[in-house]
């Protein structure tokens, strides 16, 4: 099969001929129709993913269909559309055993712990537990997002954010998952502040919902800015960036017993994010990490997509075949995000 394929983090991928992988036990192969490009992908591709061995093949936001199943697997069948969280869990630990599969203490991820789904087909294990259906109508380039961006937000949002309609709640980073939680928190009847240095990045925000767009370039004092906005400070704010700046303002910018998650990553090389916890203690403000969402959280988010209260298929502002996924990914690095792209791996890839 066809794959991106990287020997050094940091150094261009290529793309070149590699064996297709067979279903593990428990398991599944799946065609990859369609994949996201994601900025996670490209902390793995910088090394900063202690799980990743070279070479490497990125990629975790799939959708396609059952190629080949393993053994032990009886819900799924070769032919059926899917998609998967990136976060696959074991299905059998304590975690997962009081429905946590997003923290599953054995968990796997396409991209990270084994080769990913920038490839025309990827192994994804635990079946049973992790798959998803894909119905008809939902095309495989919007699919191929919400096993990432758009489920990791509609948690974040939702369960561990507890959004309530009136709410006001800043986004910080409005890349995939930022314009996500802009949507949905949108359609959950809150007032959205959107922050980002992209005036692109701002009017989409603007497209979905939000009510403000904070414009973060030149030193700008986007906390200030949030509490002026929402008249004393969000409810809930979302640092969907993940950097000591942003992760310290979306703190300071929240009013008394607000909420802040966490969603981008911080990796070790960003550096320590110091946070205003002498703020935290004396406005009993919560702290909060999210982490994907399980696959069985999903039917109450794709309810909402099918009945298009949701439009992930407008987060999607570009396709591109599987040779130009080597250069988007090191452009990740230094382009400002606009939306979200998505990789079509085979020749015959529809969407």
């Amino acid at each position: 099969m066809r794959a991106v394929v990287f020997e050094r983090y940091g150094e261009r991928a290529e793309v070149r001929e590699v064996a297709e992988p067979g279903p593990p036990a428990g398991g599944v192969v799946v065609r990859v129709e369609a994949t996201g490009l994601c900025r996670s992908d490209w902390h793995g591709w910088m090394g900063h993913d202690p799980d990743i061995v070279l070479p490497h093949v990125p990629g975790h936001e799939l959708a396609g269909v059952v190629e080949a199943v393993g053994a032990g697997v009886t819900n799924w069948r070769v032919g059926d559309r899917v998609t998967a969280p990136f976060v696959c869990a074991c299905g059998s630990c304590a975690d997962c055993a009081a429905g946590d599969h997003q923290v599953c203490a054995r968990q796997t991820q396409p991209g990270f712990t084994h080769w990913g789904s920038f490839a025309e087909y990827v192994a994804l294990e635990h079946a049973d537990v992790n798959l998803v259906a894909v119905p008809e109508e939902l095309s495989y380039t919007t699919a191929a997002g919400l096993g990432c961006r758009f489920a990791t937000a509609f948690r974040a949002v939702v369960a561990q954010g507890r959004v309530a309609a009136g709410e006001w709640v800043s986004v910080y980073g409005c890349g995939g998952v930022g314009l996500s939680a802009v949507m949905i928190a949108v359609a959950a009847g809150a007032r959205v502040v959107a922050v980002d240095t992209a005036p692109g990045a701002l009017d989409l925000a603007r497209k979905f919902g939000a009510a403000h767009g904070v414009d973060a370039r030149d030193g700008a004092d986007t906390a200030q800015a949030v509490r002026e906005a929402t008249g004393g400070g969000a409810h809930l704010s979302l640092d969907a960036l993940g950097s000591p700046a942003t992760a310290a303002a979306s703190v300071a910018g929240l009013r008394r017993r607000g909420r802040h998650v966490q969603v981008g990553l911080l990796p070790a090389a960003a550096g320590t994010a110091a946070l205003p916890m002498d703020r935290v203690i004396g406005w009993e403000l919560e702290i909060l990490g999210s982490h994907g969402m399980a696959a069985h959280a999903y039917p109450p988010m794709m309810e909402m997509v099918r009945g298009g209260v949701l439009r992930p298929d407008l987060l999607v502002t570009s396709t591109i075949p599987l040779d130009a996924a080597p250069a988007a990914l090191a452009a990740m690095g230094t382009a400002a995000g606009s939306g979200v792209t998505v990789i079509l791996p085979g020749a015959d890839a529809r969407s």
